[in-house]
C-alpha cells in the first residue's frame, strides 16, 4: 500500500510540472503578440500622490514606451543599413549604426637630435645638429640665481647662462689668466705655464662654445689615426712638425702617421726597439702605467694602449699650441701640465716608466730639481727612458750635457742599464740602501723624513731625494691584470675614519661599483654609447674605473681625488689606473670638449660647503663634449638645485631613482649635453 501511495504522489508531481510549463508557454505567447500592455511600476512619489492618494494621476504605474510597437529580432541583429524614414509603427525597427572611425594618423617622424630615442632609451645613433645663429643670439645673457622663500623652504631658480665670446672657444681658466701671468715676477723657469686661477668672482660665468663646424668626434679606435679638422682647427702644428710624421692635413681631417721627432719611422717600431733593448720592461705586465713628458700629439701613449699600457701624456700650453687638445681628440689620456716650479699633481711612485723624447727640458738645471721630481714620481725599480741628441751626438756642447746627466743620475743612485743609438734607459733603486751609503755631503740630499711625498697641491718642487718607504710599499705590486683587484700595500697608509679594515673597504667599494656598472650596461646600454674619454670626479679607491675595465668598456678613466678628502691616489696608481689631485672649487687643467662621460658620486653634497655648485657644473659643461653625458649620484637634498643649473646650461636633465627605490636618500641625475652651441 505504501509503495502504491508513493507512486501516485510522483505521478501527481509530474503532471503538475507539465501543466505549469504549458501555462507559462501560453502566457508568454499571449504577451508577445502585441495585444497586451507591459506595465511598469514607478517608485517615484510626487507631491500629488502624497496629498491625494486616491487621485488616478498619482498612481505608481506607467505604460511601456514601446506599447503598440513590434520588433523583428532578426532584423535588428542582421540589418546594418541606415533607414531614412521616421520611426513609426512598422512591422520592424531598423537600427542605425555610425560609420567606423577613420584610422589614426601615423605618429610624427622622430628626429634623433639627442642621446635619447623616441622610447626614452639612451642611443648613440644621434646627430649633433646644425648651427643655428638665432639660437646663439637668443640663448640668454642672464645667469642670476633667484631664491624664492615659501612655507619656510628655499627654492632656487637659475636663469639661462649666456654664451662666452668666440675668443674663449679653447679657454682653460687657470692657464689663460693673462692678468695674473702679466704680474709674475719671473717667467724664466716656466712659471707662466703653471696654474694661475682667476680670483673669486672672476671665474667662468658663461658657456664655452665649440668652433664653427664642430662635428661629433670620430670614435675609437679609428680616432687614433684621424680626427676632424673642424674640431681642432689649428694648422700650425702640422706646418711645423709635418716632416717629422707627427701630424698631417688631409682634406677635412688631421692624420696621425704615428711618428715623433725622435721616432719618425713610427711609434710601434720605437716601442719594439725599447722592449728589445730591455726585455724586463715587459709592456703590459711589468710596466702598466707610464708618463710621457713633452708628449707632442701623444703617439707614444696612443700606440702603448694596444700593449695594455696606460700612458698619461703631459705637455704645457706653449708654442706647440693645442698638442694636448689633439691627444684628447684622438682619445688618448692626456693633461695640460708643466714641470716648472711646483710638483706635478700625481703621487710618489706613480709610474713604472717615465719617457722623455726630445722634450726640451734641461734636467740638470738648479741642482737637478726637475729630475728629482721625476725621481719622486718614478716607482721603485722603475725606468726612465731618455731619447735625445746628447745621447748619441758627439758635439762638444751635447757631450757636456751628457756628462752632466750621467753625473746627476749617479748621485741619484740610478743605474744606466742600457744605452743604444739615441736611447738611454736608467733604473731607479728598489730601496734606500744606496742613498744611505753615499759619501757624507753628497748632493742632492735626502728629503726630511717628515716630508710627505704625496702632498702635491700647490707644493713647490724640492731639491732633495724622496725617501722610499722602509716597508717596501710601492715596490711590491703584482703584475697586470691581477693588480687591478688586489689590495695594494699602500692601502695601509691611507688615513680613514672607519671601524672596518681598509681591505674590507677596498673590496666593498670594488663590489659596489661592479654591480652598479653592470646595471648601467644592462639598463642604459653603455656598451653602445662608444664612450672613450671618461672622468670619475670623486674616485675613492678607483672602483668605478676598475668596474669599467671588468665590463670591457673600451675607454680610459681619469680618477680625480679631491683635496677635501682622503688622498687615495697611491692606491689608484698601484691598481694600474690613472689619477690626479684636484680642488673642484677651481677649474680643471684640460681643454674644452674633452670628455664623453663625467661621473660624480656624492661630490656635490660634500663640496657644497666649500664651493658654489654652479661653479662646478659650469666647469663640467666646459670639459664635456657636445653629445656627452654626466651621471651625478648624490643626495636628494642637492638634486633640485642641480637640476635647475643643468637646465640653465641647456642640458637635457633627468632625475632617476637608484636601485634602492623611490624612498632612498640618493638619486641619479643624468645630464645630456646635446645642444650644439657653435
Amino acid at each position: 500500500m505504501k509503495g502504491d501511495a508513493f507512486k501516485s504522489a510522483t505521478v501527481i508531481k509530474v503532471l503538475a510540472f507539465a501543466l505549469l510549463s504549458i501555462a507559462f508557454f501560453y502566457f508568454g505567447k499571449h504577451w508577445s503578440d502585441g495585444s497586451q500592455q507591459l506595465v511598469f511600476f514607478n517608485s517615484r512619489q510626487d507631491s500629488a500622490s502624497l496629498t491625494n492618494p486616491t487621485n488616478p494621476s498619482s498612481q505608481f504605474v506607467s505604460i511601456s514606451p514601446n506599447f503598440n510597437k513590434s520588433f523583428d529580432l532578426s532584423s535588428i541583429i542582421n540589418d546594418t543599413t541606415v533607414s531614412d524614414k521616421p520611426l513609426e509603427k512598422t512591422p520592424s525597427v531598423e537600427v542605425v549604426l555610425s560609420p567606423p572611425p577613420p584610422p589614426p594618423s601615423p605618429p610624427p617622424a622622430v628626429q634623433k637630435m639627442g642621446v635619447l630615442d623616441e622610447n626614452g632609451v639612451m642611443n648613440d645613433n644621434f646627430e649633433v645638429g646644425e648651427f643655428d645663429p638665432e639660437v646663439v643670439d637668443n640663448w640668454g645673457v642672464g645667469n642670476e640665481t633667484d631664491v624664492e622663500e615659501g612655507d619656510g623652504v628655499k627654492r632656487f631658480r637659475v636663469k639661462k647662462f649666456g654664451l662666452c665670446p668666440d675668443s674663449m672657444r679653447e679657454y682653460i681658466p687657470c692657464l689663460d689668466n693673462v692678468e695674473a701671468i702679466s704680474k709674475l715676477k719671473s717667467t724664466e723657469r716656466g712659471e707662466k705655464f703653471e696654474r694661475h686661477c682667476p680670483e673669486k668672482g672672476k671665474g667662468l660665468n658663461c658657456l664655452v662654445p665649440p668652433p664653427r663646424g664642430y662635428r661629433a668626434p670620430i670614435t675609437w679606435p679609428k680616432s687614433r689615426d684621424e680626427v676632424w679638422f673642424s674640431n681642432v682647427p689649428h694648422a700650425r702644428l702640422a706646418e711645423d712638425k709635418g716632416g717629422q710624421n707627427w701630424i698631417l692635413i688631409d682634406k677635412d681631417k688631421f692624420k696621425f702617421p704615428g711618428g715623433g721627432t725622435q721616432f719618425i719611422h713610427g711609434a710601434d717600431q720605437y716601442l719594439d726597439q725599447i722592449e728589445k733593448m730591455l726585455p724586463e720592461i715587459a709592456f703590459g705586465r711589468h710596466v702598466r702605467v707610464a708618463l710621457d713628458i713633452g708628449c707632442g700629439v701623444a703617439s707614444f701613449g696612443a700606440y702603448l694602449l694596444s700593449r695594455n699600457v696606460l700612458t698619461l701624456s703631459v705637455a704645457p700650453k706653449d708654442v706647440h699650441e693645442n698638442q694636448i687638445q689633439f691627444a684628447l681628440e684622438r682619445g688618448v689620456p692626456a693633461m695640460v701640465a708643466a714641470i716648472a716650479t711646483h710638483r706635478l699633481l700625481y703621487p710618489s711612485q706613480a709610474f713604472e716608466l717615465i719617457h722623455c723624447s726630445r722634450c726640451r727640458i734641461n734636467w740638470t738645471r738648479d741642482d737637478g730639481i726637475l729630475l728629482l721630481e721625476v725621481n719622486r714620481l718614478l716607482r721603485a725599480g722603475g725606468y726612465f727612458v731618455w731619447a735625445a741628441q746628447p745621447v748619441y751626438k758627439h758635439e762638444a756642447a751635447l757631450e757636456e750635457q751628457w756628462e752632466e746627466m750621467v753625473n746627476l743620475t749617479t748621485r741619484l743612485c740610478w743605474n744606466l742599464v742600457k744605452k743604444e743609438g739615441y736611447i738611454a734607459i736608467w733604473q731607479k733603486p728598489l730601496n734606500n740602501s744606496c742613498y744611505l751609503s753615499r759619501e757624507e755631503g753628497t748632493q742632492p740630499p735626502l728629503c726630511d723624513p717628515h716630508d710627505d711625498p704625496d702632498d702635491v697641491w700647490y707644493v713647490d718642487l724640492k731639491a732633495c731625494i724622496t725617501r722610499l718607504p722602509e716597508e717596501g710599499y710601492g715596490a711590491n705590486i703584482t703584475t697586470w691584470p691581477s693588480r687591478l683587484q688586489y689590495p695594494p700595500d699602500r692601502l695601509q697608509s691611507i688615513q680613514v675614519d672607519s671601524y672596518l679594515s681598509r681591505k674590507e673597504l677596498f673590496n666593498a667599494e670594488s663590489k659596489f661599483w661592479k654591480e652598479i656598472i653592470e646595471s648601467y650596461v644592462r639598463a642604459w646600454h653603455w656598451k653602445k654609447l662608444k664612450l672613450r674619454n671618461v672622468m670619475d670626479m670623486r674616485a675613492g679607491f678607483g672602483g668605478f674605473a676598475a668596474a669599467m675595465i671588468e665590463n670591457q668598456l673600451d675607454c680610459w678613466v681619469l680618477n680625480v681625488v679631491s683635496v677635501s678628502g682622503k688622498n687615495t691616489l697611491p692606491v689608484i696608481f698601484d691598481r694600474g689606473l690613472l689619477g690626479v689631485m684636484h680642488d673642484w672649487c677651481e677649474p680643471f687643467d684640460t681643454y674644452p670638449r674633452t670628455y664623453d662621460l663625467l661621473h660624480a658620486n656624492g661630490l656635490f653634497s660634500i663640496e657644497q660647503k666649500r664651493c658654489n655648485m654652479s661653479t662646478i657644473m659650469l666647469e663640467m659643461d666646459r670639459i664635456l663634449r657636445p653629445g656627452g653625458r654626466a651621471y651625478v649620484r648624490d643626495s636628494v637634498a642637492v638634486m633640485d638645485e642641480l637640476q635647475d643649473i643643468g637646465k640653465a646650461m641647456g642640458w637635457h636633465v633627468t632625475v632617476r631613482d637608484t636601485s634602492e627605490g623611490p624612498h632612498a636618500s640618493y638619486k641619479i641625475l643624468t645630464g645630456d649635453k646635446h645642444l650644439l652651441r657653435a
